[in-house]
């Protein structure tokens, strides 16, 4: 499969809160500290791989929050 050919450059995925959460990802974009810090090093392909993986990250942390959401029962009030 041949590579698609960027014309613009791949913007960093920075939302501007850059605190990492308790597993070291920023949670503001999701991505570790060396790829906040070494961001303008890599190649438009490692940029790419980056951002889906931020993107995993995101979708992973969301799912874990539903699980862990306890639902209440569907009972109607007596009252």
């Amino acid at each position: 499969m041949a590579e698609q050919l960027e014309f613009f450059p791949i913007q960093s995925p920075c939302r501007g809160i850059c605190q990492a959460d308790e597993r070291g990802y920023c949670r503001g974009c999701m991505r570790t500290r060396d790829e906040r810090f070494n961001w303008q090093n890599f190649s438009d392909t490692q940029k790419q791989d980056i951002i889906r993986l931020c993107r995993q990250r995101l979708l992973r942390k969301i799912r874990a929050n539903k699980a862990g959401e306890t639902e209440e029962p569907q009972q109607p009030s007596l009252f």
